[in-house]
């Protein structure tokens, strides 16, 4: 059940979560992410997940401190000085801390699955934001777990190596390019063992290492305070060996150490920068989302994970700050620079700084290589990626991807050839920092959206704190690596777009439908029908639609008519609600939908249940739309006894069956949806008095009406194909049911005119050319000066038309005789409009020379007399039958304007 169909049960999900409910409860399984989002999964075991402390707090420290903590404050303090230091700690720390409140305001707001940080993105921005930055977030885990290897592979050379700074008893191991490859596989294969064997196994070994670590690292600083100044050999080659001083805590000593002095690194021979320095160090902070990854093996995620990473992220400051002002304090900057291990010449019992290096190097492995391969694990569920992934999906019968830890294992193989732990400390960096602008993205836009599910239980954020994360996080990845957070970014564009155009459409929530609504209804507040300027008219259209299988190419004309407005497709469902158990027409939102994708057109769908279509029409004129985005003008199909034609049968659109429909409809549910067209002989539905008396409605509803008939015929690719000659846009602006009043410009005319041109301006109509003309009887001397006045006025208008005089006195002949004044239009009784005359203007039109794609008609008033209907709906039917297509126009509102 879905919190939106019950207030009540929505409470009792998220005070139940808030209150540390244990997964696998009903709570937790249904509590959505952002209202009505994904749900969780049950747990099979909860009492077997793993708890704040062992699931977070202890693989977020181990992560955060891993190789850097023993193996390069030195090298960060020697290059940086004690102050850049400093300030690279706190600006690396606010960055951490940033993404830490946007964690943490995402996790408190329901149930988290497996996947961390790509499924809090994945199930707030969508599937195309979190599948690009979940697969770089995976990426950098993957790298990341490269870093640590190469690290502990370094710090066992600098001891056990033949090159090593040991006495030479210990030197044992050869050193190489591919020696350290070989080394670095043989501890990868270690914790590829560990992983495979599951979580459980790991958090139990991680915790045995945490223990280690804090030991060392308590070691070490007693080391600081009990070791007295000595000095300490460093050895960089066999001929070289340089003295390097230890001095204990001396003023003089920090003051030394206080500017930053950027040098060669000894490691990789490359002059060193506070951008590449700090890439190193903030590399070694990248470990908030340890924690997070571990997400589908907690008891309860969405309370551990943001008292978890605070804690980490509290406990490691406090370290790296102690660590960093010791070191200025009693190390010279030489010792600093020139042995990244200075610790173990420092320490009391040197040994148990190995074990410290290799035991954090190791467990960060493990926690990078355990937490990416859940990542792909959910990737692989999300399909997001097709056949590529698909076997990430398979577990073990204790939950364990394994399939998804050898892929990963196989990447980090990769990674090791870049041989040295500072050569991709930097893309590392950036892959994190886009992962956390990703995450502090996805909180604000939820901030932003106002959804009334977003109700995280930690409130120590804004959207103040998202956007200085997001603006820091890329400052700082342009600032580290230019080329690298250009490709990254582009990457991540190209994962998007890729996504997008092959992934299936999710049922986890799009903030961007939040946003869109948000901004869209602010918009529409702003859309003053009062502030309407006819310089800014455009047409919005409400097509009235019976049966889309005959309607096809007329929808798809009217989205090339609308041009920019808005268009409705509108549809009346014959019944009384008061009868029926439920709405019917609710359920058949989603054929229409797909009708629209379908066809391609840029339209809403709006129906209605009601007993007449008369009545539904009038009803969809009044409220469609909102404020200012409202039909303007109503559209219909032409009635007439033609049999119509099945276009689901010949349309490309609904002939080519996909291969999958996002949203449950496919080619055959569509197909059974809507009825077969009328055959031939059978009644229609609506009587011919009702179809005028709805656009006699619609006349006196200030609605413009288009009347179209033979749209099915319409072929625009035969018609502006390559090979096709050029065909025209014929506009008629005369009444010609009423040729005595010859009004060139009235506002119907302009209509008439203005929705010519509106089609022509459309691209895939510029090659027609509009054509307008003029009736001219011989007796008639001033039709030169309306020509003229034409000419000027589609001047004034900037409308390119050639204006054609047509002689059409043998047509007026059969008119009758004129009107006395004041008599009113198509009285039954003077048969002035016969069925002759309607034949001849009917010839006139059909003799014009050239191939016509669309005639626009002058469409008459309807007669007030209801009871002539039925005769001015037969004078319609014979003024265009087999024009082809032609489209009937009354038009009431003035939509032209020659000013500027």
């Amino acid at each position: 059940m879905s919190t939106e169909s019950s207030p009540l049960l929505s409470y009792r999900l998220f005070s139940v979560v808030d209150e540390g409910e244990m997964p696998g409860s009903r709570a937790q399984e249904e509590a959505p992410l952002v209202g009505g989002g994904a749900t969780g999964t049950p747990h099979p075991d909860p009492a077997g997940r793993l708890s704040t402390f062992f699931g977070v707090v202890v693989p977020t420290v181990l992560s955060m401190f891993s190789i850097v903590v023993f193996m390069r404050v030195g090298f960060v303090v020697g290059h940086a000085g004690f102050l850049q230091s400093l300030l690279m700690l706190v600006v690396a720390y606010v960055i951490i801390l940033l993404t830490v409140l946007s964690v943490c305001a995402i996790c408190t707001n329901g149930a988290i699955q497996g996947g961390g940080a790509y499924f809090m993105i994945s199930r707030t921005l969508g599937p195309e934001f979190g599948g690009s930055i979940g697969l770089m977030f995976y990426l950098a885990n993957v790298c990341a777990c490269g870093v640590y290897i190469l690290g502990l592979v370094e710090a066992v050379l600098d001891v056990f190596g033949a090159d090593g700074t040991d006495p030479p008893g210990a030197r044992a191991l050869p050193q190489g390019y591919f020696y350290s490859f070989l080394y670095g596989s043989v501890v990868l294969l270690l914790c590829l063992l560990v992983c495979l064997v599951g979580a459980r196994i790991y958090a139990r070994a991680a915790f045995l290492i945490f223990l280690v670590v804090n030991l060392v690292l308590l070691d070490i600083f007693v080391s600081f305070v009990a070791v007295g100044p000595r000095q300490v050999p460093v050895a960089r080659d066999a001929n070289h060996t340089v003295n390097a001083s230890f001095t204990g805590f001396r003023l003089a000593t920090l003051r030394a150490n206080l500017p930053a002095m950027y040098s060669r690194d000894y490691t990789t021979n490359n002059v060193m920068t506070f951008a590449t320095v700090f890439a190193v160090m903030f590399n070694g902070c990248t470990g908030i989302m340890a924690g997070s990854n571990m997400s589908g093996e907690l008891r309860n995620a969405s309370s551990s994970i943001p008292k978890g990473t605070i804690i980490a992220v509290v406990y490691t400051f406090v370290i790296y700050f102690l660590l960093f002002l010791m070191t200025s304090f009693t190390c010279e900057r030489t010792l600093l620079k020139e042995d990244y291990g200075f610790f173990r010449s420092i320490n009391l019992w040197p040994p148990l700084v190995l074990v410290g290096v290799y035991a954090a190097s190791l467990s960060a492995s493990m926690s990078s290589l355990i937490g990416a391969s859940r990542i792909l694990h959910a990737l692989a569920k999300d399909d997001l990626f097709g056949i590529i992934l698909a076997p990430a999906k398979i577990v073990s019968k204790g939950g364990n991807p394994w399939v998804a830890v050898l892929y990963t294992w196989a990447l980090v193989q990769l990674v090791l050839f870049a041989g040295k732990l500072n050569t991709i400390a930097g893309i590392v960096t950036v892959f994190y920092l886009v992962a956390y602008a990703a995450v502090d993205l996805a909180c604000l836009a939820l901030e932003w959206a106002s959804a009334p599910n977003f109700r995280p239980t930690f409130q120590l954020f804004s959207w103040h704190t998202c956007l200085l994360g997001i603006a820091s996080c890329l400052l700082m990845m342009f600032l580290i690596s230019p080329a690298g957070a250009s490709g990254s970014l582009v990457l991540m564009l190209a994962l998007l777009g890729s996504i997008h155009l092959r992934a299936p459409a999710s049922s986890w929530g799009y903030i961007s439908q939040a946003l869109i609504f948000h901004q869209v209804r602010k918009y529409l507040l702003l859309l003053d029908v009062r502030k309407e300027h006819v310089k800014f008219w455009r047409p919005q259209m409400l097509l009235m639609v019976a049966n889309p299988r005959s309607g096809a190419q007329l929808v798809r004309f009217v989205n090339d008519l609308k041009k920019g407005g808005l268009f409705v497709l509108g549809h009346v469902e014959i019944g009384e609600l008061d009868t029926m158990p439920s709405d019917p027409v609710q359920a058949h939102y989603n054929f229409w939908l797909s009708l629209v994708d379908k066809l391609n057109v840029k339209a809403f769908v709006d129906l209605t249940l009601s007993p007449s279509v008369r009545q539904g029409t009038q009803h969809l004129l009044r409220i469609t739309g909102l404020g200012g985005m409202k039909p303007n003008t109503l559209v219909l199909g032409f009635y007439d006894s033609c049999v119509p034609d099945d276009e689901f049968l010949r349309h490309p659109a609904f002939s080519q069956a996909r291969e999958r429909d996002p949203f449950g409809v496919d080619q055959p549910a569509l197909q059974a949806h809507f009825p077969p067209v009328r055959g031939a002989g059978a009644p229609k539905a609506l009587p011919p008095a009702e179809y005028v008396a709805i656009v006699s409605d619609a006349v006196k509803m200030h609605k413009n009406v288009c009347l179209a008939r033979y749209f099915p015929r319409l072929d625009k690719e035969r018609l502006f194909s390559g090979k096709a000659e050029g065909c025209f846009v014929d506009v008629w602006p005369l009444n010609l049911l009423r040729p005595d009043t010859p009004a060139y410009v009235d506002v119907c005319s302009l209509f008439l005119l203005q929705l010519a041109c509106i089609l022509t301006m459309v691209s895939s109509w510029r090659a027609a050319r509009l054509r307008l003309f003029l009736c001219v009887e011989s007796g008639d001397r001033g039709w030169v000066a309306k020509e003229e006045k034409l000419k000027e006025l589609l001047g004034k208008l900037r409308i390119k038309a050639a204006i054609r005089a047509v002689a059409w006195d043998h047509v007026v002949a059969l008119h009758g005789p004129r009107p006395a004044a004041g008599e009113p239009f198509l009285n039954p009784a003077a048969h002035r409009v016969t069925d002759e005359y309607l034949a001849a203007v009917n010839a006139l039109v059909l003799q014009q020379g050239g191939q016509v794609a669309v005639r626009f008609l002058y469409l008459p008033r309807p007669p007030a007399d209801t009871a002539a209907y039925e005769r001015y709906l037969e004078q319609l039917e014979i003024l265009t039958r087999d024009l082809g297509p032609t489209l009937l126009v009354h038009g009431l509102t003035p939509v032209t304007c020659t000013e500027l």
